[in-house]
């Protein structure tokens, strides 16, 4: 009861004239912040921190989470009218995304990915309000052994992503793991990987430059080829009667956007974690747990609704030990942080009882920005289909200019911007030889948050990998995760052992 009269006094402070208006801004600018390949939340707040000195910090912290919402949104716009993922978040969306834009099916695509990111939206600022606390205890109990486990389980599902051919799904995650690997030493500082002694390589390979390489130019490489220089892209329109009947169809998909709210809560709460892994590993876990796994990366609506339910639901998750621990879920939430100190509020336990005007207008507007996202989005989906309508002479430079632009915001280094090319043409190389793309994509981001667990968690143990199954949470998740491992294996086995049966029968 008393939590329900903080939150009725919350969404009094989020009505407010000044607040609401702050709300639909920040939603909007998030909205084409998110679509912009290469911007995507983290810069969009960075870069509108400055403007929240003109308000008070309620209104600050409102505008800001309106913009985080608004650009988790926007990403999936990009991924699916372009191919070209607007965010590090919205990468998985691109996988079934851009394939149902192609087949004339855009209008339908977009309306999934604002209706599961509302979904997930929702189902998180509900955790968020009613569990914050032990929630929070939970997410500091996970320790690198716990991390580690959980990223196991998630390049476990990567195994489903590359179908039947398990040895080419496997060569593409090592590759993945080798470019995440790039750059200096997490332990010893030594330069490992520094391919010709190039300067640019000390600072790793961006996620986003290999992202936009892979989804952007070798898509537009083999759409140019597949298509002999006639090039016809499917065209979708758009109704009120379309939109109803898409989201009728969408009811069919409610499983899937609950799996990936609360998995992707779950993983945003884990401090450091962010929406990114927790938007891949719901893909995967709604691909292996489909019984149809081989149209997903063809145009399966739950490969939309999947990754975007999971990165909404991640991104409010990632508040949660930002205010009850100080701890920042994810990049943006640590800028979030920072906001915060410099406007004078200590994060932390003691900021529900010091500050709950600020805590409970902060959460009752998230309820609010997730609704008005909701009706932007959709609002504009028009606009985003005219994109189809431009003739491919002319898309196809703006695909190549934005490929270059998101290629060179994050780092400022044209290096990046040459190794997003040499990925565009080893992208497409892959899919003319049938190589799966998503799993090295998955890996190059999961890869250096797993390798800094492992090494921790050996050194805590001494080098004993006991430490991985003795700690209740890391035990059963390691579990899991080697079931999930060796389940392929199962039905190989399984049919060889048929084949030996029928060859040699009694």
């Amino acid at each position: 009861m008393e939590i329900l009269s903080l939150l009725l006094n919350g969404f009094a402070i989020a009505f407010e004239p000044l607040n609401l208006t702050l709300i639909v801004v920040g939603c909007t600018v998030g909205l084409f912040i998110g679509a912009m390949p290469g911007l995507g939340s983290v810069n969009g707040v960075a870069i509108l921190l400055p403007m929240t000195f003109l308000v008070p910090p309620t209104g600050a912290i409102i505008f800001l989470g309106a913009i985080y919402y608004g650009a988790m949104y926007g990403g999936a716009i990009s991924s699916i009218m372009l191919g070209i993922p607007g965010a590090s978040t919205a990468v998985a969306t691109t996988f079934d995304g851009r394939p149902m834009a192609l087949k004339g099916e855009a209008d339908k695509a977009l309306v999934a990915a604002a209706t599961a990111s509302f979904v997930g939206g929702s189902v998180g600022v509900v955790l968020f309000t009613l569990f914050a606390p032990p929630l929070a205890e939970i997410a500091l109990t996970f320790g690198a052994p716990e991390i580690f486990a959980l990223m196991l389980m998630a390049f476990a599902t990567f195994i489903g992503l590359g179908g039947d051919d398990i040895p080419k799904t496997l060569f593409s995650i090592f590759i993945g793991l080798v470019f995440g690997a790039v750059g200096l030493d997490i332990v010893s500082g030594e330069p490992r990987l520094i391919f010709f002694d190039i300067p640019g390589f000390f600072h790793g390979i961006n996620f986003l430059v290999l992202a936009i390489g892979i989804y952007g130019i070798a898509e537009m490489l083999w759409t140019i080829e597949i298509s002999q220089g006639e090039v016809m892209i499917s065209q979708a329109t758009i109704t009120v009667r379309r939109i109803l009947r898409n989201l009728a169809e969408l009811a069919r998909t409610w499983k899937t956007m609950l799996m990936g709210s609360f998995l992707g809560y779950f993983v945003g709460i884990l401090p450091a974690a962010g929406a990114t892994p927790g938007s891949l590993m719901a893909y995967g876990f709604a691909k292996t747990t489909s019984r149809e796994p081989e149209t997903y990366g063809k145009g399966n609506v739950h490969g939309v609704v999947a990754p975007e339910s999971a990165n909404n639901a991640a991104s409010t998750g990632a508040m949660l030990p930002m205010l009850t621990l100080g701890i920042p879920g994810s990049p943006t939430t640590a800028i979030l942080l920072g906001g915060m100190v410099i406007w004078g509020l200590e994060p932390g336990p003691l900021v529900f009882t010091d500050h709950p005007d600020f805590v409970w207008g902060f959460i009752a507007s998230l309820y609010v920005a997730n609704l008005f996202a909701l009706l932007i989005n959709v609002g504009f989906i028009p606009a985003f289909i005219w994109v189809l309508r431009l003739p491919f002479s002319i898309l196809a430079p703006i695909i190549f200019i934005l490929c270059i632009v998101g290629g060179f915001v994050p780092t400022l280094d044209m290096h990046d911007v040459w190794l997003m090319l040499i990925f565009g043409v080893v992208g497409y190389l892959m899919r003319k030889l049938d190589y799966p793309m998503a799993p090295a994509v998955l890996a190059i981001v999961l890869g250096p948050l797993a390798e800094p667990a492992l090494r921790q968690s050996l050194l805590i143990s001494g080098g004993s990998f006991s430490i991985f199954f003795n700690r209740p949470f890391a035990g059963v998740i390691m579990v899991l995760a080697l079931a999930l491992l060796f389940m392929p294996l199962y039905p190989m086995i399984k049919n060889r052992l048929f084949k030996k049966s029928s060859e040699n029968p009694d």
